[in-house]
């Protein structure tokens, strides 16, 4: 799976890095969320996921936390194997996201 996300004008990618561990893999969300942050980027306006499967590849949990920690919302477009599109925001897909102040 591959991300590309669109910050400031800038592209940056990112892929899963698998491991034999699951629970160590890195989404490609978050690498290319990472790249942008290595670089002093902070306009996060857009994100392309796509993947070689007939699904959709929607975010995980823990990419949709992670992406919510730097901006509220966000365009996420999704494209399958297939070269089929579809656009949705972070907030549709991750409303109420976890946040420190919530436990004050």
């Amino acid at each position: 799976m591959g991300a590309a996300l669109l910050s400031s004008g800038t592209i940056y990618q990112g892929f899963n890095i698998e491991n034999v561990s699951y629970s160590l893999t890195i989404c490609a969300e978050r690498v290319a969320m990472i790249n942008a942050i290595l670089d002093g980027s902070k306009d996060f306006e857009k994100i392309v996921i796509a993947a070689d499967s007939k699904d959709f590849p929607y975010p995980c949990g823990a990419c949709l936390q992670f992406l919510s920690e730097f901006t509220r919302d966000m365009g996420i477009i999704l494209v399958n194997g297939e070269g089929e599109i579809k656009e949705t925001t972070l907030k549709r897909l991750f409303p109420n996201p976890f946040s420190s102040s919530e436990l004050k």
